[in-house]
């Protein structure tokens, strides 16, 4: 979010639509929890489950496309620099790290709760 930050606030930027990139930080695990909460064990694939992972991954790409769109259109007067571009690019990787991060610490059922 510090990224995400610098890149509207900075002085050279000071262009506060690269803001809209938060809307796909939320959406983003929500696919995944939808999935997660209507789970079949009935095969090795699961067609909920693979829908929400091509959702989950058309918000993660629109995340990344949002910003490079925005530095390169129009052509003459660009919305954003594309110096705020590469600030948000690693925001988002951040971001959906730790997302996935989060995810994969706490896949596990048995977890224990209590040694935290």
């Amino acid at each position: 979010m510090t990224f995400l930050v610098l890149a509207c606030a900075l002085p050279q930027f000071n262009n506060w639509w690269p803001l809209f990139v938060i809307v796909f930080y939320i959406l983003a695990p929500f696919p995944t929890i939808i999935s997660r909460r209507f789970n079949d064990d009935m095969g090795s694939s699961n067609a909920c489950k693979e829908l929400c992972i091509f959702i989950t991954t058309g918000i993660v790409i629109s995340s990344f496309g949002l910003p490079i769109l925005l530095a390169r259109s129009p052509r003459e007067q660009p919305v954003i620099e594309w110096g705020a571009c590469g600030l948000i690019l690693s925001g988002n990787i951040v971001v959906f790290l730790t997302i996935l991060g989060v995810f994969m610490v706490f896949d596990n059922d048995e977890v224990d709760y209590s040694m935290w």
